[in-house]
């Protein structure tokens, strides 16, 4: 599975090289911490700051709209999207900004994924009004995240309308993240990880003074750093990102939108545009996943099995003993070229068909796990 990932970040990476302008990063030529710095020069300048109320105008913006799922044009939020139904509720008009709220689909907001209360006592400004960090999201899912780190729930004690939990931190394997946290579902984990790693590399030098402002008030999210500035994270934490980060890859959403930043303030967001950043700055971190990957989590699909791969005939066949909550059938771009929820199994096997001759991903996906696997139709 290592090698599926590997091949599904590369060609993201080339699709995100693609968006970036000419010569963007080419002074990005180190390797670890001295890569983030570099790229830390690279996404600072040109960073023009365009204050907080102009968000609100960004996400009427179409790269911030569903134009992914049911294709509607309404917000996309990660707390009320969901990718395998009907959402819960839609926001269509910027007369759905809060406000008040007394429940989920009264309005939306600006939620900023690395809380204000981590940086706001000692220098609020750009990082309060960055949007390749703050993103909108329902106000009252939002405001009961307030301001936990993310994490991996174990038994939750409060479940979004989409699948967003909270509840006290999953200890294994990450025995050292305690407390309570909030989690994504798995569409959007990869996006929240990348904005973390813009986050942690924009402003990498006021991490310490972050790290601080956050020990002197009541910050909840504090566990997720370290106060250093090259790691920045906290060990378990970084895995968490890391894992993410693989498992949920770059979408057109999120080029979309890096494309449309760019515009808006003058700067972009390094690891949608290349996801192998990621690896090649916290190197040491990415083999500890990779190995948890590989030694864990992909067992639970042991008995999942693919043929004829490459296919000949326009179909393929998925046999597994694990039940399948979904498949996706994914091109290049990012764009689902079939979605199948709940698929119905004759004697453990599934088959896909009417498939055009093509390369493709296929993500299988059962309850909180998922693995994705190459597809060649020739």
């Amino acid at each position: 599975m290592k090698k599926n990932y590997s091949l599904f970040l590369l060609l993201f990476t080339m699709i995100g090289f693609a968006q970036a302008p000419a010569n963007y990063y080419n002074n990005a030529t180190g390797t670890g911490y001295a890569l983030k710095t570099q790229l830390k020069t690279i996404i600072t300048n040109g960073h023009n700051d365009q204050g907080y109320n102009s968000l609100w105008n960004l996400y009427t913006h179409t790269s911030f709209r569903d134009n992914y799922y049911e294709n509607d044009g309404s917000l996309l939020d990660l707390y009320s999207e969901n990718p395998t139904s009907t959402d819960p509720y839609n926001y269509t008009s910027t007369s759905d900004q809060c406000g008040q709220y007394s429940g989920e689909g009264d309005c939306y907001n600006r939620e900023h994924l690395v809380p204000q209360s981590y940086f706001d006592e000692y220098q609020i400004n750009p990082m309060k009004n960055d949007p390749f960090h703050v993103f909108p999201s329902d106000g009252k899912v939002n405001g009961d995240r307030n301001n936990l780190g993310f994490g991996i729930v174990g038994n939750a004690n409060y479940t979004s309308q989409n699948g967003s939990k909270r509840g006290p931190m999953a200890s294994t394997p990450y025995s050292n993240f305690t407390g309570v946290v909030f989690e994504p579902i798995d569409e959007f984990k990869g996006d929240v990880a990348r904005a973390y790693f813009y986050f942690a590399t924009r402003y990498e030098n006021l991490m310490g003074n972050f790290y601080n402002a956050a020990n002197s008030n009541t910050c909840q999210a504090k566990n997720m750093f370290d106060g250093s500035n090259n790691k920045v994270f906290s060990d378990d934490f970084i895995l968490i990102l890391i894992k993410w980060h693989k498992q949920d890859p770059v979408s057109a959403s999120e080029i979309a939108k890096n494309n449309r930043i760019y515009t808006y303030q003058g700067n972009r967001n390094p690891y949608i545009d290349n996801p192998d950043y990621v690896c090649n700055i916290w190197s040491t971190q990415c083999a500890t996943v990779e190995a948890l990957l590989e030694t864990t989590e992909f067992d639970y699909f042991a008995s999942v099995k693919v043929f004829p791969n490459p296919t000949t005939t326009n179909r393929i066949n998925i046999q597994s003993e694990t039940v399948l909550d979904e498949i996706q059938l994914i091109n290049v771009s990012g764009q689902i070229i079939q979605q199948v929820n709940k698929p119905a199994f004759n004697n453990n096997t599934f088959t896909l068909d009417n498939l055009s001759q093509g390369f493709y991903f296929l993500k299988l996906s059962s309850g909180n796990q998922s693995i994705t696997k190459k597809i060649i139709v020739n």
